[in-house]
This record gives C-alpha cells, structure tokens and sequence, in this order.
C-alpha cells in the first residue's frame, strides 16, 4: 500500500543514490554512440550533483535544483533547440534504465516503473523543445511524482 512509504526520494536512499544514479547515468550515456557526442563535451563542473539534485527533487527531495539551478525552464533550456533526432530520446530511457540497475536501486517493481515512466515522460519534454525554434517558456513548474506518479505539487 503507498500511502505507508515513504516518499520515493527516501525510499530510494535519498542524495546519495540519486547521485549514484546521476553517475551511472551519466556513465551509460558516454558508452552510447549517439548520446557518446552530447555528453563527452565538457559541461558544468557540478553537472553530477546537478542532475542528482533535479531527479531527487522531481521524487520528493528538497528543491536544490530549484533554488540553486532555476528550476525546471533552466533544465528545459539547457535542452532546447539542440536539434536532437528523435531516437535519442529512446536511447536516454534505455541509459536511464540500465543506469537504475548500475546504481543498485531497489529491485521493488513499483518503484522501477515509476522511474521508467518519469523518464519516458521527461525524455519527451525534452525531445519538445529539441527543434531549432523552439520556445521554454518561463516558470514552467517543476514536475514532481509520488507514488501515484505526477502530482501538481
């Protein structure tokens, strides 16, 4: 039953395994030959911990991203009009569900679909705004999912 666990971020061992899975992930991306070029070009030095800070919050975790980074429109434009192909967003799931394995996240079937069906979701947003053209606008919020998947908090 969810309503007795705890929220997803503590379930999964807050901070650090999201910074296990921040690493893994970004580990997975490096060995795709797609995902390889995007991810091999030196980015900001807290890039780990950043991406760390943004899945925690998204699960429940305290809002580093929001308060240190800008929120979900600064990760939006830090994606936007980067001219993509489409499949690169499969491939990110596939890094992101191998990346839960690396981390040694927990086994619990709920919980490993709820990350699979936040990345499929966020993959998508991503790929969005991905054209030459497009627009982030402003305030977007800061997705957030529980146990019952998204939330409007």
């Amino acid at each position: 039953m969810t309503e007795d666990r705890p929220s997803v971020y503590e379930f999964a061992g807050g901070a650090s395994a999201f910074l296990a899975l921040a690493t893994a992930l970004n580990n997975r991306c490096l060995e795709d030959p797609v995902l390889n070029h995007p991810f091999s070009h030196p980015g900001h030095p807290e890039h780990l911990e950043r991406l760390a800070g943004y899945l925690g919050e998204v699960f429940g975790g305290p809002p580093i991203f929001s308060e240190s980074c800008g929120g979900h429109s600064a990760m939006l434009l830090i994606h936007a009009e980067s001219g993509a192909d489409e499949d690169m967003a499969d491939r990110f799931v596939t890094c992101f569900d191998l990346a839960v394995e690396d981390a040694g996240m927990s086994y619990d079937l709920e919980f490993r679909q709820l990350l699979h069906e936040f990345m499929v979701t966020a993959a998508r947003e991503v790929n969005s705004v991905s054209p030459f053209g497009s627009v982030v606008p402003p305030g977007t919020p800061m997705p957030h999912w529980s146990w019952n998947g998204p939330t409007d908090s």
